[in-house]
């Protein structure tokens, strides 16, 4: 009984060891993911276009505008020409969240008008997502539900959170595909790109955080509905492009775990 005893304060040593160690190193390692994507109809005319990719940054508290600041300022310094938020710029809605969101967001002014956002699942908790509209426009970032938005040769399409059943792809990405101009898809969850009707040149997406957590050995514990088939990266041969973020933030444990937050930034070019 006291070995068995022991092993088991071993065990959870460890355990609080990995979440701390989590928590205030890897949690806080932030990246910049530069990528090129090669898009099979993406026009010459656009190629190069850089957008900055700023996914889950779950805004709560002191320590999540921190994190959440210096990715805004990373993303910035790569002066892209667009920057999208995918979803769960909060953690929760709080009473001062507003405010919070506002000293992230701030900065983004300087991207006069190009800066995209829609709601994800986490805009629904303790809340609405209609609850960001008058922060974001106030901060001049579209906000997209169920819309389109044609912005620099580019039809934006943004979809509300399939997690939270408030998703209508069909309508918006119709009335996209009635232009010339290339169409790329925001939608949260990453696992909707296999619900996406055909015609979308690219689709960006955050939720799964990457798993958040992954053992040396591969095993990744945490998963999230609608974010376990596309988990990171970019997917050429999903039924859409489609570029999965490991976000900013964190969700449950606020830790990771070989699963660094990054700024995703994305080079797009013909192939």
């Amino acid at each position: 009984m006291k070995k068995l005893l022991g092993l088991g304060l071993g065990l959870g040593a460890v355990g609080i060891g990995w979440l701390a160690y989590g928590a205030l190193v890897e949690a806080k390692r932030l990246t910049v993911e530069r990528r090129t994507l090669r898009l099979p109809r993406w026009p010459r005319r656009l190629d190069g276009y850089t957008i900055a990719v700023l996914a889950d940054l779950h805004v709560r508290d002191e320590y999540s505008v921190e994190l959440a600041r210096r990715a805004v300022e990373l993303a910035l310094d790569e002066n892209p020409d667009m920057v999208v938020l995918p979803g769960d710029l909060v953690g929760h809605w709080l009473p001062e969240s507003p405010w919070l969101l506002e000293a992230v967001l701030e900065p983004l002014l300087l991207m006069g008008g190009s800066a995209i956002a829609i709601p994800g699942n986490h805009e629904y908790w303790g809340g609405d997502a209609s609850l960001l509209a008058p922060i974001l426009d106030e901060l001049n970032i579209r906000y997209l539900r169920n819309e389109v938005y044609g912005h620099a040769g580019i039809n934006w399409v943004g979809i509300d959170s399939l997690n939270a059943q408030q998703a209508n792809p069909g309508g918006p990405l119709s009335e996209a595909l009635l232009e010339d101009d290339p169409v790329v898809v925001l939608w949260h969850e990453p696992d909707a790109v296999d619900l996406l009707p055909a015609g979308a040149d690219l689709m960006i997406a955050g939720h799964s955080h990457g798993g958040q957590w992954r053992f040396p050995w591969g095993w990744t514990p945490m998963t999230t509905r609608n974010g376990e088939k596309y988990v990171e990266g970019f997917f050429p041969n999903a039924p859409t492009p489609l570029y999965v973020s490991r976000g900013v933030g964190t969700t449950g444990p606020p830790a990771r775990l070989g699963v660094l937050p990054e700024v995703s930034i994305l080079r797009l070019v013909s192939g």
